[in-house]
């Protein structure tokens, strides 16, 4: 998160979780069709086949501009907010001139010692608008905005799958938005790398835990271009191994009972851990699935669903299911998870 002034902060608070459903009021925690001329047919963009993942990954997105994530008060007054910007307000020009990031709109905010009034070009629901902010000074001379902005959030989850044939992956099931403001990041460039996980900070009731892992951003697995509500997808860079692919199954296939997920708690390890089905709801848009983690195993290590865990695949029957999402704060062993269906109808 950064302050606009003549010293930047440039430490990055970082978290994956929904945009305003994952919160402690709820209790949720983030962790083409075409037509023959006789007879309908799906002719989907996505394989039958599918490699499930289970790797823990490093995750890197940026976006064009900055992103308003928060408030300060100058001088006792909120200047930003009265000034008619919101949270989420992508900032993409000062003074009718583009910036790209953070470092762009400093150096060109610090450069205007000749305007105390700024017009500021955002993005605001698709379109543009344009607000006016008038800078105020500080006593070592340098410019107060009011304003938070974050141009990047970097962070850990879990790979869910790759497509054999098009080397699409998908990962998380849920998108990536800022932990202190849920804005939800368009991304213009990112990538998805090697995480290595060194320990768990345990679930316990009413306090989710988290896997805690060392990133390696220079051994690249691929790059991402969609960040959404199913998840974040993008190109696989490295070579496969198609002979690990599972048949995909569909939402009428998934029984209540048992079903197993793939994950990494310690290393670069994969392991199969046991759970089961509670419950299924075909018409919810991300949350398909409420599960509960049954493996003593896991429970020993974790106390149940933790940060970091969201995409670990959901495999039924030799099938590949789903992925998990969240977890139920109250009861961490519990959580949801989404069809496998509904990740690739998405990016189709």
């Amino acid at each position: 998160m950064h302050e606009i002034k003549k010293i930047i902060d440039n430490n990055n608070l970082v978290d994956f979780k929904r945009s305003g459903k994952m919160n402690f009021k709820r209790k949720l925690l983030f962790i083409l069709i075409s037509f023959s001329i006789i007879i309908p047919f799906n002719a989907f963009a996505y394989s039958k086949y599918l490699i499930p993942g289970g790797e823990n990954i490093g995750i890197k997105v940026s976006t064009t501009g900055a992103y308003v994530v928060g408030f300060y008060k100058v001088n006792n007054e909120e200047i930003a907010k009265k000034a008619g910007f919101m949270i989420g307000d992508r900032i993409v020009s000062i003074n009718d001139e583009k910036v790209d990031n953070v470092l762009e709109l400093v150096k060109k905010i610090t450069s205007e010692d000749d305007f105390l009034n700024l017009s500021v070009g955002v993005i605001r629901n698709n379109e543009l608008k344009t607000i006016n902010l008038n800078l105020t000074r500080d006593s070592k001379g340098g410019y107060k905005t009011g304003l938070y902005v974050k141009d990047s959030i970097t962070g850990i989850g879990t790979l869910t799958f790759i497509d054999p044939d098009t080397k699409t992956f998908g990962a998380l099931g849920h998108e990536i938005a800022d932990a202190s403001s849920d804005v939800i990041f368009e991304v213009n460039d990112g990538n998805v790398f090697q995480s290595t996980v060194t320990s768990v900070t345990r679930s316990s009731v009413g306090k989710p835990g988290e896997k805690n892992a060392k990133l390696n951003n220079k051994l690249v697995y691929g790059t991402i271009d969609k960040n959404l509500e199913t998840g974040i997808f993008g190109k696989f860079k490295r070579k496969i191994n198609d002979l690990e692919k599972l048949e995909v199954a569909e939402i009428s296939e998934v029984k209540i009972g048992n079903a197993e997920i793939i994950t990494v708690l310690d290393g670069n390890k994969k392991e199969h851990y046991k759970i089961e089905i509670l419950s299924i709801d075909k018409n919810n848009p991300t949350k398909n699935f409420l599960i509960k983690i049954v493996d003593d195993r896991l429970l020993n290590k974790t106390g149940g669903i933790v940060k970091g865990m969201s995409g670990s695949p959901i495999i039924q029957n030799g099938k590949i299911i789903g992925a998990i999402t969240h977890t139920l704060v109250d009861n961490p062993k519990k959580g949801y998870g989404i069809s496998i269906i509904k990740m690739l109808e998405s990016i189709e």
